[in-house]
């Protein structure tokens, strides 16, 4: 008796990629440049429809001007804006980053919180945002939807049509163990700009996931 053929599953593709991508990637990070938690939440904001090397660069003028939490909480939006205006968005981002920054200094005593609903409680601050915050400063499991991530699992068949990010967490959640959320969804970032480009053809020929992904495995 022929021997019935074994489905090939989400779960088991996810398991797939990411270690494929880790082979791929394997030293794959943040490519916002950080060196505490609040500064992260500063330049995840920014980089709202911009790169993350432009808001690198804008950064260091914002910090050289304003180094703390105290001192950024105490800016007036208008000047803040001045600096990130290059960014995009200058006016809504230093209103939510003023604000950001007045909560910190004035709920949580100039920390960070450890907690995920407490960081979507903060002004400017989403679920994207708030899963990169858990993920890369506090090692928590994470699931960062940013459009990268999106568009490379449905490509690659983890999800089927869903383009609503939470949507879209949800459904990685139930495939990608906790431990591998955070860094699967930098390689991600990495091979998303690399390889299964956006405004081009994806380079499908020299992907390393053309054994699994279903764009090219049906």
């Amino acid at each position: 008796m022929e021997e019935k053929k074994t489905r090939y599953t989400k779960k088991r593709r996810a398991l797939d990629i990411i270690e494929l991508l880790k082979k791929e990637y394997p030293d794959a990070g943040c490519s916002l440049e950080y060196d505490d938690a609040w500064k992260l939440l500063v330049s995840v904001r920014l980089a709202a429809q911009c790169t993350d090397a432009r808001v690198n660069v804008v950064v260091e003028d914002l910090y050289a001007k304003y180094p703390d939490i105290n001192a950024l909480a105490e800016a007036a939006p208008e000047d803040i804006e001045a600096i990130v205006k290059p960014c995009g968005l200058g006016k809504s981002k230093a209103r939510d980053i003023s604000a950001c920054m007045r909560q910190l200094r004035d709920q949580y005593n100039g920390e960070v919180p450890e907690d995920f609903d407490a960081l979507l409680a903060l002004p400017g601050v989403g679920r994207k945002s708030a899963n990169l915050i858990m993920g890369d400063v506090f090692g928590k499991p994470a699931i960062v939807t940013d459009t990268h991530c999106i568009r490379l699992v449905n490509r690659m068949g983890l999800v089927d049509g869903i383009k609503d990010p939470k949507k879209v967490e949800m459904a990685l959640w139930k495939l990608i163990p906790p431990e591998e959320g955070s860094d699967f969804c930098h390689r991600l970032v990495y091979h998303g700009r690399a390889v299964c480009t956006a405004r081009t053809e994806p380079d499908c020929g020299n992907c390393c996931l053309n054994a699994v992904c279903k764009k090219i495995k049906k």
